[in-house]
């Protein structure tokens, strides 16, 4: 599948250290001659660096939980290889589609994906980075000392 998406547009893959020891056997000039140019594999980045990629991503494909969740507070499209997911929040309200990990179904939804504009980032109650205020706030009415 990504061979397929990677025709469409670049796609930059920040490696898994046990994703990379899985792929050592692979032939270096067999991944040259599948994605040419369209594909950049990364040491693993750090949580700021990834996220910055992730907010300049046309379309993010994971596995990741945490992903599923920052894609949509970023607004990018995220397909989330997986039967299931622990956000479905990110699912009703967010920019997540849960996706078969077969070829046919990841081009579609990617495809789709990159069809339509970037999302505007989810306006999902709670997610408004003011959950420290709420609670300080509660606390105080909890033990009367407003």
């Amino acid at each position: 599948a990504l061979t397929r998406v990677s025709h469409d547009l670049s796609i930059v893959f920040p490696m898994h250290p046990r994703t990379r020891k899985l792929m050592k056997n692979l032939d270096e000039q067999l991944i040259d001659r599948v994605f040419g140019d369209h594909l950049f594999i990364t040491e693993p980045l750090g949580y700021l660096d990834f996220l910055h990629l992730q907010s300049q991503a046309r379309v993010v494909l994971t596995d990741s939980g945490g992903v599923q969740v920052e894609t949509s507070y970023l607004g990018v499209p995220c397909l989330t290889l997986r039967p299931n997911t622990e956000w479905r929040i990110t699912l009703r309200e967010g920019t997540n589609r849960l996706v078969a990990p077969n070829e046919a179904e990841i081009v579609s939804a990617f495809k789709t994906a990159l069809s339509q504009d970037k999302n505007q980032p989810a306006n999902i109650e709670f997610w408004d980075g003011r959950t420290a205020e709420r609670i300080v706030n509660h606390l105080i009415q909890m033990f009367e000392l407003k």
